[in-house]
């Protein structure tokens, strides 16, 4: 009888931990953010021209070197789908399982945007460019798909809110409302300082990274 009893309650745990492989595809979302941007801090102090306070890391992309950022851009994007995966795994069922996983996807699938329509030259970079930014063809994709990318990300930072909230973690949750407002300000800042459209979206990375990490290592309370 006693084994009759306690069976169910075995099942339920086993049920409510999430499973090594959505762990183990999360993992990729774990690190693409941090990785993107120590990639891009790394470049952009070894690249001559480039100065952070007026060019945005997409321009690493160009020149000589620029193939770095390019494949950057598409390493990003596949660990970013990969941790959509493991998201997806990991909520099956539950709050946000559905759409939190696909907008990180529809973000991640920005990145590989980005690495095939090149942002354009501008602000002095690559060196010997003009101060001026022409807007070209590709330039205009590369920022659209970068827009669409990011407001994504912040909807998918709405929806994931929610399974945080459900896994018992309520500061979680509201910081995670709270960081589209964050990214957004620095993208409206964007005109007027380029630090804070790049403080604006290397904070949306960091957080998908943070947000990834916990909510395929915390349980669901069921």
């Amino acid at each position: 009888m006693a084994h009759t009893l306690t069976a169910p309650h075995d099942v339920v745990s086993g049920a409510s931990a999430p499973r090594p492989a959505a762990r183990w595809a999360a993992s990729g979302g774990m690190v693409a953010g941090p990785l993107f941007l120590a990639a891009g801090l790394a470049q952009g102090f070894a690249r001559d021209g480039f100065d952070f306070t007026r060019n945005a890391i997409s321009q690493l992309a160009l020149g000589e070197a620029g193939w770095v950022q390019t494949v950057n851009f598409v390493l990003t994007g596949a660990l970013l789908l990969a941790g959509a995966a493991g998201l997806r795994r990991a909520l099956r069922g539950g709050a946000g399982g559905t759409w939190g996983p696909a907008l990180v996807g529809v973000f991640a699938v920005s990145f590989w945007v980005a690495a095939a329509f090149p942002a354009d030259a501008g602000a002095g970079f690559p060196a010997g460019a003009p101060e001026a930014t022409a807007m070209s063809g590709h330039g205009a994709v590369h920022m659209l798909g970068g827009m669409v990318g990011y407001l994504a990300l912040c909807a998918a930072f709405v929806v994931l809110a929610r399974p945080l909230a459900a896994r018992g973690l309520p500061g979680w949750a509201v910081a995670t409302r709270l960081v589209p407002v964050v990214v957004l300000a620095g993208f409206a800042a964007s005109a007027a300082s380029v630090l804070a459209f790049t403080a604006g979206a290397g904070l949306g990375l960091l957080w998908l990274a943070a947000v990834t990490a916990r909510l395929t290592g915390t349980p669901a309370n069921r």
